[in-house]
């Protein structure tokens, strides 16, 4: 039996580059062959006769079998010979490298989120122009299950550069000359993009597990100076603001028949801060009252939920952060926007600023306003920035931090910061001031003082560290947080 002749080194299915499913297959072909070597002489009578009356019915039943193992064998090596020829290598994909699971993908109805009693991605409908493009979305499926997927890949700190099966579609379509697919897997948003004339496809991830009315957007394509927004089903009207100039009003923001809206501006992370462009959106009647909230675009695929919380006086009730959207929250933002940059990239979900307290200060030169900003990510995590605007000024003081933190939060609102103050006789103060259950302060370093009450305002030498603590009712004891300096 002359030899089986070995494939051309120019040929992609031969055994040395072959995946595990080729090897496979052509484990299949070679023993079917071995089968037929043996079956088919018997059947065509080349073996020792036996005169039996049962003869004739052996081997019909013979070439039956020898019949069905040539289709089987037949079947099998077309399939080795179409084999994609990455299939089976280093992939952990639940979907077939050819896109055969494009049809697999699951689609909200287009008035979900009308009947539901929670509001998420779950209902967001699949929109956009190219959502029966099965081709598409099968390069997209792969892009995000496939880990030898070669395109260039992004994720946010944390988040896994792929995800496994249960993607839902959310839009298909061309935005800025490159064709983009969101998709959404429960806890991850998904976009994968590619440019319309060559050149190599994009994934984005971005963790978004418990998402709500005030997700809002997506952004389907970003440029160094704007993006394009997805907008929820559920938003009726959006507009453009300038968060550093709360009293300048809106710009309407229109948006096409599929949800995405016209280039929106947005500050560079690393540019001189002279504006701070935001997204003011209104959510339908049918499903939070009609209520409006801000938006702020901080590198990332969903957009921040920014709130407002304004000081509280001692024994009043703890309330929840209100939307940033009145004029005491826009007046409260218009000093603290610009420290929005420094949160480019890094996952946050939301920003809420809150005023824990207004001091009178010393010399009658005003009232001084103490405010936290905190930046809550989608993983679960919260930094904090402490703030000391004075009376007149442009900008907010920076006096303190907390990474990693419940501080400010519903769970850390006990909460003081201090700083030096420099009145306009030129004297130096140690101004310190607590939130409403903090009832005593006390200064240990460089001079001792103690005062009832939760503000603090004593003379000091500037320019060296000081050590500030307060008390709660209970004796708890509280410290200011750490310099701007700190880590």
């Amino acid at each position: 039996m002359p030899k089986p002749r070995t494939p051309s080194s120019g040929h992609h299915s031969r055994l040395p580059d072959a995946g595990p499913a080729r090897a496979a297959l052509l484990g299949y072909s070679v023993r079917l062959v071995r089968l037929v070597r043996v079956t088919l002489p018997r059947a065509l009578g080349r073996h020792r006769p036996h005169a039996r009356p049962t003869d004739p019915p052996r081997r019909r039943h013979r070439l039956r079998t020898v019949a069905a193992a040539l289709a089987l064998a037949a079947a099998t090596s077309a399939a080795l010979l179409t084999l994609p020829s990455d299939a089976g290598t280093h992939s952990k994909s639940p979907w077939p490298p050819t896109g055969a699971g494009a049809g697999q993908v699951r689609r909200a109805p287009a008035d979900a989120w009308a009947h539901s009693a929670r509001l998420g991605f779950a209902v967001w409908p699949a929109r956009g122009r190219r959502t029966g493009d099965r081709a598409l979305l099968a390069r997209a499926l792969r892009a995000w299950t496939d880990r030898a997927w070669r395109g260039h890949r992004s994720a946010e700190p944390g988040e896994p550069v792929a995800g496994g099966p249960g993607a839902r579609l959310l839009f298909a379509g061309d935005v800025a000359g490159r064709a983009v697919v969101l998709l959404q897997d429960g806890a991850h948003t998904v976009r994968y993009s590619e440019p319309r004339h060559g050149g190599a496809p994009e994934l984005t991830v971005a963790r978004t597990e418990g998402a709500d009315a005030t997700t809002a957007a997506v952004v389907v394509a970003r440029s160094p100076g704007s993006v394009r927004l997805l907008l929820a089903p559920w938003i009726t009207t959006a507009a453009v603001r300038d968060l550093r100039a709360p009293s300048s009003g809106t710009r309407a923001l229109t948006r096409d028949g599929s949800g995405v809206t016209e280039p929106v501006a947005v500050a560079a992370a690393d540019a001189p801060c002279r504006g701070v462009p935001v997204v003011q959106v209104r959510s339908s009647s049918r499903i939070a009252g009609d209520r409006a909230f801000l938006l702020a675009d901080l590198g990332g695929l969903v957009p921040a939920h920014l709130t407002y919380l304004p000081s509280l006086r001692p024994g009043t009730r703890p309330r929840l952060p209100r939307e940033a959207t009145t004029g005491a929250g826009l007046g409260g933002w218009a000093a603290s926007a610009c420290r929005l940059a420094g949160l480019h990239g890094r996952g946050v979900r939301s920003v809420g600023h809150w005023v824990f307290a207004t001091q009178p200060l010393p010399e009658r030169s005003g009232t001084a306003t103490w405010a936290c900003a905190r930046a809550d990510t989608w993983s679960g995590t919260g930094d904090v920035e402490y703030f000391f605007l004075a009376p007149g000024g442009t900008g907010a003081e920076v006096v303190g931090r907390g990474r990693d933190t419940a501080q400010c939060s519903r769970f850390g609102q006990n909460v003081l910061a201090h700083t030096e103050w420099r009145a306009p006789s030129g004297t130096v103060y140690l101004l310190a001031a607590g939130s409403r259950a903090v009832t005593r302060l006390a200064v240990t370093a460089p001079v001792r003082s103690a005062t009832d009450g939760r503000f603090l305002a004593v003379r000091m030498p500037g320019g060296r560290p000081v050590e500030v603590t307060g008390r709660l009712p209970d004796g708890t004891r509280i410290d200011s947080p750490l310099s701007p300096d700190g880590p």
